[in-house]
């Protein structure tokens, strides 16, 4: 997907920096002298799901291009080729989980220093199950006065279920996409939330099933759907479009939302090697303006341009699944059950609420989701996790970008956190009401009934110490 370099924004005048008046709205225009990009030419990669958006609208709108620079966008099989295609530079950068950069540099995995200027959204997952299990479920869920189960729903009403499986003897199989996803995270959370154990990881065994009450595996997103209706699975936690796909398919019903278990969490981020960043600061700052950019046009007036958003990622190039697929979560409604469609306008969310600022915070919640379920097999002091966060989010670019696109008069001041220290205040909005303080790591995986605490680590199948 390589745009000519012809016209309006020919390569040619992009080579070296130079002062230009860009159109910057009706009638109104701003000198701005573009940035001297070191590297003008980019391949980078993407999973299909929705929250890629921000990368399709650069390239479509021609943010990338009037940055000073010429993208080729690239899906990628799974999540682990994506990673270590940016780690041999094949590719230079991507979309990904944020985990990833966060567990490669700390060597869970991979061992590679990867960063992020830039968090590409909020929200936009969801928690799928069969109908089978759904139609379990439901005895346990209570009815409002619509006749339509009362959201959100907990993993209490699941647990029955998981016990009833396991007194047959049957394993209770759910999918999520990837070790260190978001979709990981928020699954366990939800199951634990409800009393179930989704089971530990150690050095030794990296399945994350030990002790496990219900057994979590990774299928790639595009291929939930699928996987469900051949009962491999049960149930699963991904991205959109990959819930709606199954309510649409008729064999599945989605059960909660991510911004139901953590409201406004952070998802993707876009990542780098910080070779990149370091051998090309130029084209790290024009890729994160585009990208600001990108995702200010998703939100702006009150998601104005969702629905042409939506006809784009349908594309085959793109996430490839229906629009009315797409729509249905995108434009601001969440269908449950078959026709129980409900208005979520923050189900994905791309720029408001701070959505792109790399705040250390988010960062470190992962980093106790990692702890806790046992891939950060040892205890960690406080400190090491703000560290760890500080060398992977990289606020600084982010600033600096936000900075010249105000200059630029390309957004407003208003818009961006300046002068915050990467933190966000301590929230307990959680479905469980448990409050997280990313000043206080330890405190807070203290505070969680299930999951590794203090010095406890696992010793093959039995939590020692602490």
């Amino acid at each position: 997907m390589n745009r000519p370099s012809t016209g309006k924004f020919a390569k040619c005048s992009l080579t070296a920096a130079w002062a230009a008046a860009l159109y910057v709205g009706a009638g109104s225009f701003a000198a701005a002298e573009m940035l001297e990009v070191e590297k003008d030419e980019l391949k980078l990669g993407f999973i299909k799901l929705t929250d890629m958006a921000p990368l399709a609208i650069a390239y479509e709108k021609g943010f990338f291009e009037e940055e000073g620079l010429f993208v080729t966008l690239e899906p990628q099989a799974n999540w682990k080729v994506l990673l270590d295609r940016v780690i041999t530079g094949e590719l230079d950068g991507a979309h990904m989980l944020a985990g990833q950069p966060l567990a490669a540099t700390i060597g869970f995995g991979t061992k590679a220093h990867i960063v992020t200027p830039f968090s590409m959204d909020l929200n936009g997952n969801g928690i799928t199950v069969s109908n089978e299990v759904w139609a379990m479920m439901k005895e346990n869920i209570p009815l409002g006065e619509d006749g339509k189960p009362v959201h959100p729903i907990k993993a209490d009403a699941l647990k029955p279920v998981v016990d009833a499986f396991k007194a047959e003897g049957k394993p209770f199989n759910l999918g999520m996409v990837f070790p260190v996803s978001t979709h990981n995270y928020e699954l366990r959370y939800w199951l634990a939330s409800g009393g179930i154990h989704p089971g530990f990881y150690s050095p030794e065994n990296v399945t994350g099933q030990i002790r496990a009450d219900a057994l979590l595996s990774v299928t790639p997103p595009p291929q939930m759907p699928s996987t469900l209706e051949a009962g491999t699975i049960v149930g699963y936690s991904v991205g959109e479009p990959w819930n709606q796909a199954a309510v649409f398919k008729g064999i599945g019903v989605p059960v909660v939302t991510d911004y139901e278990i953590w409201k406004n969490n952070p998802e993707k981020v876009f990542g780098l090697t910080k070779e990149f960043t370091e051998k090309y600061p130029n084209t790290t700052l024009a890729l994160t303006k585009a990208l600001i950019r990108a995702a200010k046009w998703l939100d702006e007036n009150n998601n104005a341009n969702r629905a042409e958003a939506v006809e784009i990622l349908s594309r085959s190039e793109y996430v490839g699944a229906d629009a009315d697929v797409i729509a249905n979560s995108m434009t601001g409604t969440f269908e449950y059950e078959r026709g129980d469609k409900r208005e979520v306008p923050d189900f994905n969310v791309f720029f408001r609420h701070n959505a792109t600022y790399p705040f250390y915070s988010d960062a470190i919640w992962y980093l106790t989701q990692m702890r806790r379920w046992g891939q950060i097999a040892e205890h960690k002091d406080d400190a090491w996790y703000a560290e760890t966060a500080k060398s992977v989010y990289l606020p600084d670019i982010y600033t600096k970008a936000a900075e010249m696109l105000v200059e630029e008069s390309k957004a407003d001041k208003s818009d961006f956190p300046f002068g915050t220290d990467g933190y966000r205040a301590p929230t307990s909005d959680f479905i469980d009401g448990v409050t997280f303080d990313a000043k206080a790591p330890n405190a807070y995986i203290d505070s969680l009934k299930i999951g590794l605490k203090n010095e406890q680590t696992i010793s093959g199948s039995d939590v020692v110490g602490g």
